[in-house]
């Protein structure tokens, strides 16, 4: 099998890597014999090179999973690996036409879950290596020794940097597992989350585990990492497998090529966020830190540059009238394609070569801290007085950059409808654009920074992610939109509608939109939240901040979808009980915020308790408060959907009216006309009885209702 594979493309991408980190770390000097301890040359030169190894092999394996996720085109009769393949090609192709209507190879999907397999073990093996040298390197001690060992153990038992490689290794190590069990799309997913944990671990590491801007830095990294490693191991994977593409070469890059586009802007993006934090100011690209950050970028360019070719000029040429390979083209496509794997492999090298140097500011701890950031990592905010709600800010760029491609992405649906003729109202595209800027001001505004330090103000922005952005959300409608404006496949692989369409249908989607669930998941899981250690765990872990999030925007989204929503919803329940729903739902809110009202204990003491503050109520005080807003301004969302749900319903009864005038028009008005009949019969019967069959033909009867 290894025999068709194109595995020298990899050779260029390692090599470049390996190359481009040499050279940095002799321009920098990071791989020089420090003063004290010494761990030797093995560990100086070997740890780099291997960070550089374990980077590719991450990349390699999350891309293989993300084409497997979405790009490769896929038979469904075909199992891991072909065993007796027809006799020619033309014959294969002639017999696809015939149950497709569509020329499908389909021999690159089951290998690619090889290859993502074979990627995750290097990855597992180049880990264990990274984690010996990661503690030479730190204890200044060369490899071997009598005590290495239990040295060695202490760090990965006791240190968070070796617990945290351990991770990765062992996460590594499952994947590789996984990504050999699994043939779907489905299973490749999951395969592909368990590789995003790892490079969650790994975004806790090195520059990003610094005191100064802490969640800024680490959620700038995971969203480099995983930008570059989609878009690196993606395109690797499609080297390595090229032989095995046959026709579906230019199906497969052309739905690389905007998941590409997609990951350059979350490089570039999350790249500047980094040397901001990293350089501070211009001087600071004069350093040796910074030379390297202008060599990254001019890489970058080019590398941006080269995929702009061959998507504007190449893939319209990949593929001919028959569906088959367009001569000329597929060769200057792997001639570009191998171009971006030394630029790629370069670009890789100096990231690890960025990573093992000192910026121009340094990580260091702050000196004498206040109470405020030593408990929060940030300094005190000033009083949320006047314009400070709309000045203040401290920014999610996870959130906000998932807010702002949400929106691109919307519009772009909307233009493609309505360059085929088809309208969309524009208030929905309103009430989306409008939903996603309270999200990104709720995440990175006023009410972020405020709300990390009064529980009022975090419970203002609770109400804004569960209560009144779903409210847009759900009128925006984005299900239905997507469901009409992407296009389907026909090659049993999964793209975005397909995706859309096994989550929606999915068992835990239906189970969790269901009215009464939707309802239950609304009101419980925020007792849970606030009585329970999940609380703290948001504020100390921004992982778990971001759990909150997504948890009670999507909760909030699927409540309110139920009662007013227009994308599709398992037994939406009549208008009476939708509004016995929100009377319940307004009650446990009086019911929570009278509690919080009331109590005297404080939530999280050793948070909000130990802030130091020198304005504003006290900490219970404010508590409080955050009760009297879960109360009062609370209630404001449920009366607007109960105004909501009314409206609807008195819009559906005039459409029911309307019609029954139009069948009375066509048809005449059959009910009452049986009405009048059954009226005369009763009086021309002496004992004045009606038949059963009169009373159900009567106006008040079951065909009079339906």
């Amino acid at each position: 099998m290894l025999t068709r594979w194109n595995l020298p493309r990899l050779g260029l991408l390692a090599v470049a890597g390996v190359a481009a980190v040499v050279v940095g770390l002799l321009v920098s000097g990071a791989a020089g014999r420090p003063v004290l301890g010494d761990p030797g040359a093995l560990v100086r030169w070997g740890l780099p090179v291997t960070e550089t190894l374990v980077e590719l092999a991450a990349a390699l394996t999350l891309g293989s999973l993300v084409l497997a996720v979405g790009i490769l085109p896929r038979r469904a009769d075909l199992g891991r690996e072909p065993v007796d393949a027809p006799a020619s090609a033309e014959a294969r192709r002639a017999a696809r036409r015939a149950t497709s209507g569509a020329v499908v190879d389909g021999r690159a999907y089951p290998a690619v879950l090889t290859l993502a397999g074979a990627a995750a073990a290097a990855w597992t093996a180049l880990s264990v290596v990274q984690l010996v040298l990661s503690y030479a390197r730190i204890a200044g001690r060369p490899l071997g020794g009598p005590t290495f060992g239990s040295e060695l153990a202490l760090f990965v038992g006791q240190v968070s940097l070796g617990r945290t490689l351990l991770g990765i290794t062992i996460v590594a190590a499952l994947t590789s597992a996984l990504a050999l069990l699994v043939a779907t799309p489905t299973g490749a997913a999951w395969a592909a989350l368990l590789a995003l944990v790892a490079l969650v671990l790994q975004s806790q590491t090195g520059h990003a585990s610094g005191a100064s801007n802490h969640e800024l830095a680490v959620s700038s990294l995971f969203l480099h990492l995983v930008g570059a490693a989609v878009w690196v191991g993606g395109l690797a994977a499609l080297a390595v497998l090229n032989r095995r593409l046959g026709a579906d070469v230019g199906p497969a890059v052309a739905r690389y090529s905007p998941v590409a586009a997609w990951c350059f802007a979350a490089v570039a993006l999350s790249g500047v966020v980094n040397a901001a934090l990293r350089v501070g100011s211009w001087d600071g690209l004069g350093s040796v830190y910074g030379a390297l950050l202008v060599a990254k970028v001019v890489l970058l360019v080019m590398l941006g540059a080269a995929g702009w070719s061959y998507r504007r000029s190449v893939i319209p040429r990949l593929t001919g009238p028959d569906g088959d390979r367009a001569p000329g083209a597929t060769g200057l496509l792997w001639r570009l394609v191998a171009l971006e794997l030394v630029l790629m492999g370069l670009v890789s090298g100096v990231a690890v070569a960025l990573a093992s140097t000192a910026p121009p500011v340094p990580d260091d701890p702050v000196t004498d801290p206040t109470p405020a950031e030593i408990v929060t990592g940030h300094p005190l905010p000033p009083e949320p007085v006047g314009t400070a709600w709309w000045t203040q800010w401290r920014w999610d760029i996870l959130l906000a950059a998932g807010c702002l491609a949400a929106v691109v992405v919307y519009v772009r649906w909307v233009l493609r409808l309505r360059r085929r003729g088809d309208a969309w109202p524009w208030a929905r595209t309103a009430s989306w654009v409008a939903g996603m800027v309270l999200i990104a001001w709720a995440t990175s505004g006023g009410l972020a920074t405020y709300g990390h330090v009064l529980f009022s103000v975090h419970m203002v922005q609770h109400m804004v992610l569960a209560m009144v952005a779903p409210i847009f959300l759900a009128l925006a409608a984005p299900v239905t939109l997507a469901l009409r404006a992407l296009p389907g496949r026909r090659d049993d692989s999964r793209g975005p509608r397909e995706w859309v369409l096994t989550l929606v249908n999915s068992r835990v989607a239906q189970f969790l939109s269901l009215p009464l669930v939707a309802a239950a998941n609304f009101v419980v899981s925020m007792l849970a939240f606030y009585y329970t250690g999940l609380f703290e765990l948001s504020l100390r872990h921004y992982v778990g901040h971001l759990a909150m999030v997504v948890h009670f925007t999507v909760a909030g989204y699927l409540f309110v979808n139920a009662l007013i929503g227009v994308d599709p919803a398992p037994h939406r329940p009549a208008y009476p009980q939708r509004l016995l729903l929100l009377l319940g739902t307004m009650a446990f809110h009086a019911f929570f915020g009278v509690t919080l009202m009331s109590g005297e204990v404080l939530l999280v003491p050793d948070w909000f308790g130990v802030l130091g503050r020198d304005w504003g109520p006290s900490a219970l005080e404010d508590q409080q408060r955050g009760g009297a807003i879960a109360w009062g301004i609370g209630e404001a969302p449920t009366i607007a959907l109960a105004i909501i749900v009314a409206l609807s319903w008195s819009r559906d009864d005039e459409r029911v009216a309307r019609r029954r005038d139009r069948r009375v028009d066509r048809d005449g008005d059959v009910e009452m006309d049986e009405y009048n009949a059954m009226l005369a019969r009763l009086a021309k019967d002496p004992a004045g009885r009606a038949t059963a069959g009169d009373a159900a033909r009567s106006p008040g009867g079951d065909a009079a209702r339906d």
